[in-house]
């Protein structure tokens, strides 16, 4: 055969490999550019271009199938061949330096990335004229780095010097500029600036209904843009339809196990998941699944972004070893396919410890968390927004682990690289505000709580449009403070106008709506309203029966609510029958020893002291300490209240010396672990008083009350309800004196 038709034979390789990897099938497109480069080394001279040629759609076929390191060493062989072949500032060259940074960007190296584009843009402007089309695909690729960087402004600016280009260089409704939309459009989402960002998506889609037939994949990949904002947004119907809209015109342009149609069961995944129906999400993220494994290699990163969402749905659903088995899965693979240091390492130990994290194994949570954050310090800028969350997820674990100081020191990090990284009112920064409240709410210094919630709430107002639903979490939270300072009626305001937003934006039976009725049932609860607050806790229950399985651990909590206005209604076998199928619950769905169970025995040991039956409640109090003990640090605050409460069965038994034992224990804890002003250093000083009170010894029961009255006056409204009752315990010794 002669070289000429030997070209032409390899050249119809190349492009067979071309419609192959178009229509997914990665293998079969492999294996006809092999063919392909087979040929030419025959037919050409060593260093021909067309051998680079070759390579670089070798390359491009090892990305497509996750083989970052495969892809690379193909397009460095292809720039090889280029710098011999070619002049120094051949455009070609300027290509090439662009595929090596898309490499390096993919597997993480920004800075590596980077530099190549940068090199591949300082060849374009020797090479080509000031406005060519070229230079907008290298600020195009700049602009990627830096936005993977968590540099949104530099990306903007690079993303905004693209559209320049292209709109003096192209025709007015050219893809390209789409394209340039769709970029300008993810920096403006990242930033938090969500109208800018819908409005962008929308221009690139007005452009790619103009210049492309109704079903081609570039509109799909624009309704899905469009879905993604409006998911954050939290219009999750609008997002849906925009997710549902880019799968129909995928099924109609692509084959069906391509992996594009993958990528939109996982965008519809998290749409049910964000509203509410686990099961539809675990579905579709399965059927996500289903076509990565036909149509990707073993260890594609992809197939770990699916064990991920699935790991993710069963976390929401309650099954924490299920969720636990997928994200391992998912890091497995990464760890294969990926550099050791790439950031989605980093997120695959955060989703790995926010399982332990809820499986109540807090140093295993702490320990992936703190793993996650090496990655990420040595994968991303100082400043980079991931690291920022990083420092949210271990605040979040000394948080529930009663390290209250640790956490808040956690979270103010985290604020600080949020400030520095983000726009001044992105609804990240509320996050953090939010974490910070809750952190000062459990210290008892509720005014730096509700002003932590109040600008989380005022950069939300700001952000987000009227009926987000952070904005509802925002008032819940507002409303767990009021709660705690005792003021009901603003607590319970704050509650039904989260409850309002709920009932605009999501589904009638989203688990959301049924944490708005159980907290407006603890309101009513606290108020004396049993009735209410009965009520309430059963709108709850019949959503969560509705919306989450039989045994997740959220049923175990309104049961428990249930069996506390039965408790106080003075309805003690309703109420130990509620706490027990709570317990029942909580011992199918979590570890032994997870510190929700020690919570269920305390309950059911509050009723049995209140049933006269002391030594029952005893033993349920014992059973609380014993876990809290193997699961909790030796000073956590829930200790404390543990030997309160054994502390009040000894003094109801009329056992004192004991009681006071107790009750002095649990205030030694508190000391340590809480500030000095906190109101339940008050409730032990109460506690250790009225031991004293009934033992006859006025002088030091009148020096309790006092210290606790002290406290409370400084930490407290005026109006609390437990103002009143210690001043007249005061009162009392000291007419007794």
């Amino acid at each position: 055969m002669s070289p000429s038709n030997q070209l032409d034979l390899a050249n119809s390789y190349n492009n067979i490999g071309s419609v192959y990897r178009d229509t997914g099938e990665y293998s079969k497109a492999l294996s006809s550019h092999e063919r392909s480069l087979e040929i030419k080394k025959i037919a050409l001279p060593p260093n021909h271009p067309g051998l680079a040629a070759s390579y670089n759609n070798i390359g491009s076929t090892y990305t497509d199938m996750g083989e970052y390191s495969k892809a690379l060493s193909s397009y460095e062989r292809s720039h090889e061949i280029q710098k011999i072949a070619l002049p120094r500032y051949h455009p070609n060259l300027a290509r090439s330096y662009g595929n090596i940074g898309s490499m390096y960007n993919n597997m993480g190296e920004y800075s590596k990335a980077l530099s190549s584009y940068e090199r591949s843009l300082e060849i374009q402007k020797i090479a080509l004229p000031p406005n060519h089309p070229n230079w907008a695909d290298s600020y195009n690729n700049i602009g990627l780095a830096y936005r993977d960087m968590g540099e949104y402004s530099k990306a903007l600016s690079s993303y905004e010097r693209a559209l320049e280009i292209r709109k003096i260089a192209l025709p007015p409704n050219h893809p390209d500029l789409a394209s340039s939309y769709n970029n300008t459009g993810g920096v403006y989402r990242n930033m938090g600036e969500y109208s800018k960002a819908l409005s962008s998506h929308e221009r690139s889609l007005e452009i790619r209904k103009i210049t492309l037939p109704p079903n081609h994949p570039d509109l799909a990949a624009s309704y899905e843009n469009i879905g993604l904002v409006y998911s954050i947004m939290g219009q999750y119907s609008k997002a849906l339809s925009s997710y549902e809209r880019s799968l129909e015109i995928k099924k109609t342009a692509l084959p069906s196990n391509h992996p594009a149609l993958a990528d939109s069961y996982n965008n519809i995944g998290s749409m049910y998941n964000d509203m509410g129906e686990y099961s539809k999400a675990l579905s579709s993220h399965e059927r996500s699944l289903e076509i990565r494994k036909i149509a990707l290699p073993p260890n594609h990163p992809s197939l770990a972004t699916s064990y991920n969402n699935i790991g993710g749905a069963y976390h929401n659903m309650g099954e924490y070893s299920k969720a636990l088995s997928w994200s391992e899965r998912a890091l497995e693979i990464r760890k294969i396919a990926l550099p050791p240091n790439h950031p989605d390492l980093a997120d695959s130990y955060n989703n790995i410890g926010l399982v332990y994290r809820n499986m109540g194994e807090y140093s295993k949570a702490l320990s992936s968390y703190e793993r996650s954050l090496e990655i990420w310090k040595i994968a991303l800028y100082p400043n980079h927004p991931d690291l920022a969350t990083s420092y949210l997820n271990i605040g979040s674990v000394y948080y529930s682990m009663g390290e209250y100081s640790k956490a808040l020191s956690s979270y103010e990090r985290s604020l600080e690289i949020q400030k520095i990284a983000l726009p001044p009112n992105h609804p990240i920064l509320a996050d953090s505000y939010n974490n910070i409240g809750m952190v000062y709410r459990n210290m008892g210094e509720y005014l730096k709580a509700l002003s932590s919630h109040e600008r989380a709430l005022e950069i939300k107002k700001i952000a987000l449009p009227p009926n987000h639903p952070d904005l509802a979490s925002s008032y819940n939270n507002i409303g767990v403070v009021y709660h705690n300072m005792g003021e009901y009626s603003k607590a319970l305001s704050s509650y039904e106008r989260s409850l309002e937003i709920r009932k605009i934006v999501l589904p009638p039976n989203h688990p959301d709506l049924a944490s708005s009725y159980g907290n407006i049932g603890n309101v009513y609860y606290n108020m004396g309203e049993y009735s209410k607050a009965l009520s309430s806790h059963e709108r709850a229950l019949e959503i969560q029966k509705m919306a989450l399985p039989l045994n997740h651990p959220d049923l175990a909590a309104s049961y428990n609510n249930i069996g506390m206005v039965y408790n106080n209604m003075g309805e003690c076998l309703k109420a130990l029958s509620s706490h027990e199928r709570a317990l029942g619950i909580k011992k199918i769905a979590l570890l032994p020893n997870h510190p929700d169970l020690a919570y269920s025995y305390n309950n059911i040991g509050l009723v049995y002291n209140n049933m006269g039956e002391y030594s029952k409640a005893l033993s349920s109090y014992e059973r609380t300490l014993d876990i809290q003990n193997i699961v909790l640090p030796l000073n956590h605050p829930d200790l404390a209240t543990s030997y309160n409460n054994i502390g009040l069965v000894y003094n109801n038994m009329g056992e004192y010396s004991k009681a006071l034992s107790s009750y002095e224990r649990s205030l030694e804890i508190r000391k340590i672990a809480l500030p000095p002003n906190h109101p339940s250093l008050a409730s032990s000083y109460n506690s250790i008083a009225l031991v004293y009170d009934d033992m006859g010894e006025c002088s030091k029961a009148l020096s309790y009350y006092e210290k606790a009255q002290d406290i409370w006056k400084k930490s407290l409204p005026s109006n609390h309800p437990h103002i009143a009752p210690v001043k007249r315990n005061i009162d009392n010794v000291k007419k007794k004196m």
